[in-house]
């Protein structure tokens, strides 16, 4: 009897939307199947994660977005320094729109990292998730840093059921290229062991969650070390689970593959802080899955 592979729970809802997802236009104008509320729960004990193996999920380029969001940052500069495109879109149109240039995506990402100028103009994405996690503005005009807030209680107060941060500051949301998707972090430690609950508001099913799983797990992996826990569960929640209806086939070539053995991810040394991690820190092994789609 082959073991159930917790990879299944992934499958199990892509194929529930395909079911049952209502049927929907969306921000984007192409149209959405729609399911809302899930969760899935995946367990890092054994020094396995949940990189999905029924199509090759390019996890450095989250591990890198996730390192990124440390630093507070907001600008996609550096981003594109590391070869990560995926937050060009907003910048860029608004760049066209702006000046009615009829830009290309690549020269305008080659003119972000040539010029510090005209990248500090045109690559800001308002204070989007870095700036909420480390600079969140009080109206008093002081900056909470969440992050910091929570390695602190993770070292000190284990216990304690206020281990949160969140990206959905209200005041600012018009401010920002696009509102936070994963928005509520929430941790809880038990038997040495740090377990990580990251609720998203909404997730394209075939092209987010598997980043965001990665991105998720990599931040679990450094608060876990920098309080000298080891990884426990990974619990997923969404409320607006899509599929885009351009995506449908693409879903169904993905529902017709058997997941294979989980990847297992480590840190390769110990940093200072959780602000010196870098992306040569992070070690995958044993991930061998299907082509990507």
């Amino acid at each position: 009897r082959a073991m159930y592979h917790p990879e299944q729970q992934y499958l199990d809802l892509m194929q529930s939307i395909l079911d049952s997802g209502d049927r929907r236009i969306d921000r984007t104008g192409v149209g959405t199947l729609s399911l809302f509320g899930a969760m899935a729960r995946f367990s890092l004990r054994d020094g396995t994660v949940p990189i999905l193996t029924t199509k090759r999920v390019y996890w450095k380029t989250a591990v890198k977005e996730m390192l990124w969001f440390l630093t507070g940052g907001t600008n996609i500069r550096p981003l594109l320094a590391q070869n990560v495109r995926i937050w060009t879109d907003w910048p860029l149109d608004r760049y066209r729109k702006a000046t009615g240039e009829a830009i290309s995506q690549e020269d305008f990402e080659a003119r972000i990292l040539a010029d510090a100028g005209f990248a500090a103009q045109w690559g800001e994405l308002g204070p989007v998730y870095g700036k909420q996690w480390r600079r969140w503005a009080g109206p008093d005009g002081r900056e909470h840093d969440q992050i910091a807030t929570l390695v602190e209680t993770l070292r000190t107060n284990p216990g304690s059921r206020r281990m949160i941060f969140h990206g959905w500051n209200v005041a600012e949301l018009d401010r920002m290229a696009l509102p936070p998707c994963h928005m509520v972090y929430q941790f809880h430690v038990a038997q040495g062991r740090l377990n990580c609950l990251m609720f998203q508001r909404s997730v394209d099913l075939l092209l987010g969650a598997p980043f965001n799983y990665v991105g998720t797990v990599a931040l679990q992996l450094m608060l876990a070390q920098q309080a000298g826990l080891e990884p426990g569960d990974f619990v997923w929640m969404a409320g607006d689970v899509h599929l885009y209806l351009n995506h449908l086939d693409q879903a169904r070539e993905q529902l017709a593959r058997q997941p294979r053995p989980w990847p297992t991810m480590r840190l390769t040394r110990h940093p200072a802080s959780i602000d010196d991690y870098r992306i040569e820190d992070f070690s995958v092994e044993d991930y061998h899955p299907h082509a990507a789609i």
